[in-house]
């Protein structure tokens, strides 16, 4: 079966359209790529600058270890000489 001049016109109208149609949409999902993409990064800055945080504050919790350490052995010290 052809198709008669106005109805190969039409359908490619039809196509023109749909195909239009698709590089809109497409360029909306790239724009909410984009902004996602974005946002992943201003995410991962923030958990960098918190990991950074939790490095600072295992670092002093080490370090007063260390010293609670030191005074349970002094402790121990002055409970096995009787003081």
């Amino acid at each position: 079966m052809t198709m008669s001049s106005p109805e190969i016109e039409r359908k490619v109208r039809e196509l023109d359209n749909d195909v239009q149609s698709i590089y809109v949409m497409l360029a909306a999902i790239q724009a909410t790529q984009q902004r996602h993409s974005n946002r992943f990064q201003e995410l991962t800055d923030m958990l960098g600058a918190h990991d950074a945080r939790f490095d600072s504050h295992d670092a002093r919790f080490d370090a007063l270890e260390g010293k609670l350490d030191t005074v349970l052995e002094l402790l121990k010290g002055r409970e096995t000489s009787g003081d």
